[in-house]
């Protein structure tokens, strides 16, 4: 009868060891494929163009040079007409994040800033320029170096990139959601997100 109690005993605690290890390992798969699912998901975003817009842009380009000194001076102008596609995007694929299995965790380090292109399309109209002050490579070149500054200009003043961080900002939530009914958590700068992405964002 002894025997076969201690018999009893040991099945009990055979049994309940394996148990053990079997919920342990399924568990510890269970958190690998997360993690997986969530790094394949950070990966698979990649590029988003968020914002597109357009720009046109009327520039008046003028150059005088003093010949013999004050004597002569000869000149050359040039009305150029300017308009301009601008697309706003963020390579999601750049952002620096870990993933952290122990504590469940997606902490994301960086966002890469947003990459801003132009696409001019100059049109020359009124070229006129004096014998002596012709137009030369050197001036094209100019022309389009004050003209891409301006348009950069008008792009920081206008509401593309915040229209392209509020789309950055609603592909992020994505990630909180999915963080969240994985039962992980989001970290970004240091700070646990709880649907509070645009403070974070800003900040």
């Amino acid at each position: 009868m002894k025997n076969i109690i201690i018999g009893a005993v040991v099945t009990l605690a055979l049994v309940f060891i394996f148990r053990s290890c079997s919920d342990s390992s399924k568990e510890k798969s269970i958190l690998k494929e997360n993690s997986m699912l969530i790094q394949e998901s950070i990966k698979n975003v990649s590029k988003l163009v968020v914002t597109e817009g357009h720009f046109a842009e009327v520039y008046n380009y003028k150059n005088s040079q003093q010949l013999f000194g004050p004597l002569i001076t000869a000149e050359k102008k040039a009305l150029v007409v300017v308009n301009a596609d601008v697309t706003v995007a963020y390579d999601l694929s750049k952002i620096d994040f870990e993933v952290q299995e122990e504590t469940k965790t997606l902490l994301i380090k960086s966002i890469p800033e947003p990459e801003i292109k132009l696409n001019p399309d100059f049109e020359y109209y009124d070229v006129t320029a004096d014998y002596l002050n012709q137009f030369n490579a050197n001036d094209y070149n100019k022309i389009k170096k004050n003209v891409r500054a301006s348009l950069m200009k008008k792009v920081e003043n206008s509401a593309l990139k915040t229209n392209a961080q509020n789309r950055l900002l609603s592909e992020l939530s994505n990630f909180y959601i999915l963080t969240n009914s994985l039962g992980w958590t989001l970290e970004y700068k240091g700070e646990t997100v709880n649907g509070n992405l645009p403070d974070l964002i800003k900040g």
